[in-house]
C-alpha cells in the first residue's frame, strides 16, 4: 500500500503542507499515523481527494474532444516573422506551445494573460516517478 507524508502529498497536489494539515484537521482528507507518529495519507484516499478537487472544465470544453486542459498564466511569448513560442505556467507545470505568429496575435496572447493549454495526443508517456518533490513539465 502506497502512503504519503504531509509534505509529499502537498507536492503532489501543488499546495502547502499547512493546507494539507488544515484539510486533515477539518476532516476533508483522511490521514493516519506511522510508527513514528508522523501523519500519513493512503495513496488511494489521496487520489480520490485529488479527483474530487479537480476543477470543472473551462467553458467550451463540452464542444471539444480534448479532455486535458491546463489553465495558467502566460509567462513568455517569443515571436518571429512566422512562428511563435508561448510558455504557460499552469500550477507547478510549464507548458510550451509552438504555433503561428498569426494565432498568437489573433488570441492576443501576452505575458500576464490567462490561457488554457488544451492537450490532445495519441502518444502520452507515463513514467513511474521516484519518491520526492513533484516537478512537472508538460510539453
Amino acid at each position: 500500500m502506497t502512503t504519503y507524508r504531509i509534505g509529499e502529498a502537498a507536492d503532489l497536489l501543488g499546495v502547502s503542507a499547512d493546507t494539507i494539515r488544515r484539510w486533515v484537521d477539518a476532516g476533508r482528507l483522511a490521514a493516519g499515523r506511522d510508527e513514528h507518529g508522523h501523519r500519513i495519507i493512503d495513496g488511494v484516499d489521496l487520489a480520490a481527494f485529488a479527483r474530487a478537487q479537480a476543477a470543472d472544465p473551462d467553458a467550451g470544453a463540452e464542444l471539444s474532444s480534448a479532455r486535458n486542459r491546463l489553465r495558467g498564466i502566460v509567462v513568455e511569448v517569443r515571436k518571429d516573422a512566422v512562428m511563435a513560442q508561448v510558455d504557460i505556467q499552469a500550477g507547478p507545470f510549464r507548458v510550451v506551445s509552438l504555433m503561428s505568429r498569426e494565432a498568437v496575435d489573433e488570441l492576443d496572447l501576452r505575458v500576464g494573460s490567462v490561457a488554457v493549454a488544451v492537450i490532445k495526443s495519441t502518444t502520452v508517456v507515463v513514467e513511474r516517478a521516484a519518491p520526492g518533490p513533484a516537478r512537472g513539465r508538460a510539453t
